[in-house]
């Protein structure tokens, strides 16, 4: 999602970590008398100093965990404070088991402090509000009461650049999604499915079915998301220039900027690492390499005529008048090609096995192709087909294929903002009493999970299940991102999605302005993919399992597809 981080950020260098010190400490805190006794023995006097030194850190450990536990349990606490879950461990507090599994550990939490309840996260205390009711009050939070920029900042400045997104005034940031959102139009949309539909099959024929030959070939299904969905946004969004250089210096450039867009730059900014100077410089040649694109249209005279995000952006000018620079111009296009990136590449790739697993959706989705792009009579045979097209391209199953592909699996788990003002949480919500509301500090961030929302039993039947046809029902087509009010927040009308329990784009001001592009890139590729393919999980396990320890949800290995060329089936 444009412009929207995931909390996940903590998860993947956290778990293995924690879970080795939790792992030695238990060996020691149950080694018996003799043990230490023969460990000790071993020691000789030149190396007892480093015993005792030792002995003396383990029992300091200790104590601190011991007066941590006894803190939670005994001493008062802020009647109006939120739940604090309890956790042994002093600054690390619940992230080993809230980063191993997230939505299980929020779940758990859930059953037992109620929707409104506080964790300790790397020092942080996180106040997590969940339902949709939590999610309106995190994500729709008042501009003096919340704060997305302190959130983000530290990882998306270094990446995107500065001038935009977190680096800059919420209301300048509301400007630049109404800039882009320029660009988003339906007539750039009518010229890219075809685009898309040329970069995929090209893809298809050059990097899946290398040898016209082999009719079967096994693919990491993320690589093959992660592959298209950047040569498709390139083409389309990011212009020819871009497209051209992803097979020269560019591709170089991305992948090291991509290489400082990780949990471990969220918790350690700015580390002497190497990957971190790769990624400054990077960012550096990135930024320089849309300046001079810029300056040669200029040259060239060729301003307007790409119909690309660059077309879009020049010329604009903020409500005081000054005008758009071409730095931040630069700096806006880094920041849409790396946050669309991630979250679509992992939606495909969790829409594909889900496909893979289900031969009966892909039989009824050529069914509803031929339908739509063939005539009475003709086969799904991609020969026969009409062309994908902007009008007929989003067909009720496909939309619905992708709708239910993102409620199980929301790229962003969980979305936070730092606390300006205290926050008095609504008693509808969650309260001390009735006659006495929870009140969230200004020390505290709040964390919304819409994710939750979208697998709770109370409001989706069987809830864990790939079922896109639940669209079609009246509940499906009632609980929808659109319900609440709409709200201008400087970059048009949206729908503040407060009363909707599916919210896979967000909502309030950082709700995705990338959706529809989103859902068309989604609808081209996978269009264009069982047109031409027969697909097949490899795995006996079924769907994969999902990976918290990336910046985003992706299938967790083995997450193999087996691609079948169906032209070469239909032959034989």
């Amino acid at each position: 999602m444009i412009f929207e981080i995931s909390s996940s950020i903590f998860n993947s260098i956290l778990p293995q970590r924690i879970l080795n010190l939790n792992l030695n400490l238990t060996n020691h805190l149950n080694a018996s008398s003799a043990d230490h006794h023969f460990v000790l023995s071993n020691f000789n006097p030149s190396s007892s100093f480093f015993a005792n030194f030792f002995i003396g850190s383990l029992s300091l450990v200790w104590l601190v965990v011991l007066v941590h536990v006894l803190d939670q349990l005994l001493l008062p606490k802020n009647p109006t404070a939120p739940p604090l879950v309890f956790h042994f461990f002093p600054v690390i507090g619940s992230a080993l088991a809230y980063g191993l599994d997230p939505y299980g550990f929020l779940e758990s939490c859930r059953r037992k402090y109620g929707n409104v309840f506080t964790f300790v996260l790397l020092k942080k205390k996180m106040t997590v509000a969940l339902g949709p009711a939590g999610n309106s009050l995190v994500l729709n939070g008042k501009l003096s009461e919340v704060n997305a920029e302190e959130a983000y900042t530290a990882l998306t400045t270094p990446v995107f650049g500065t001038e935009v997104v977190y680096d800059c005034p919420n209301a300048l940031l509301m400007q630049q999604k109404k800039f882009i959102k320029s660009g988003l139009s339906v007539d750039n949309f009518r010229k890219y499915v075809p685009m898309i539909v040329k970069e995929t099959s090209n893809y298809l024929d050059d990097h899946v079915f290398l040898d016209p030959a082999s009719g079967k070939v096994i693919k990491d299904v993320f690589m093959v998301s992660s592959e298209i969905t950047i040569l498709t946004a390139a083409a389309t969004l990011q212009g020819r220039e871009v497209r051209e250089a992803l097979n020269k210096s560019f591709a170089r450039l991305y992948h090291d900027l991509d290489g400082g867009f990780t949990p471990l730059n969220f918790v350690f900014p700015n580390l002497p690492l190497p990957s971190y100077r790769r990624r400054d410089q990077a960012q550096t040649a990135m930024s320089q390499f849309y300046l001079n694109i810029i300056k040669k249209r200029r040259q060239e005279n060729r301003m307007g005529d790409e119909g690309d995000m660059l077309d879009a952006l020049q010329g604009q000018a903020y409500k005081d008048g000054s005008p758009l620079s071409d730095k931040a111009i630069a700096h806006i296009m880094i920041a849409l090609l790396m946050a669309g990136q991630h979250t679509s590449a992992a939606t495909g790739a969790w829409l594909l096995c889900h496909l893979a697993d289900n031969p009966d959706i892909v039989a009824d989705l050529r069914s509803e192709q031929v339908q739509v792009f063939g005539t009475p009579g003709q086969t799904d045979s991609e020969q026969e087909l009409q062309p994908l097209d902007f009008d007929r391209l989003q067909t009720p199953l496909l939309n619905a294929c992708i709708k239910e592909t993102l409620r199980l699996h929301p790229p962003i788990h969980s979305i936070m903002r730092k606390v300006k003002s205290p926050i008095t949480v609504p008693q509808t919500l969650a309260s001390v009493n009735e006659n006495t509301p929870y009140v969230i500090p200004t020390s505290h961030y709040v964390l919304a999970a819409p994710g939750v929302s979208q697998i709770d039993s109370t409001i989706w039947d069987s809830p864990h299940e790939f079922r896109p046809t639940r669209w079609f029902t009246k509940q499906g087509s009632s609980l929808t991102e659109d319900q609440g009010d709409m709200v201008d927040y400087g970059f048009g009308n949206i729908s503040s999605g407060t009363n909707s329990p599916f919210l896979p784009f967000g909502a309030g001001r950082h709700r995705c302005i990338g959706e529809q592009f989103a859902y068309l890139q989604l609808a081209s590729v996978v269009a264009t993919i069982i047109r031409r393919c027969d697909l097949k999980l490899v795995s006996e396990k079924g769907m994969p399992k999902s990976d918290y320890t990336t910046m985003l949800v992706c299938p967790k290995k083995p997450r193999d597809v087996k691609f079948i060329n169906r032209s070469i089936q239909q032959k034989s």
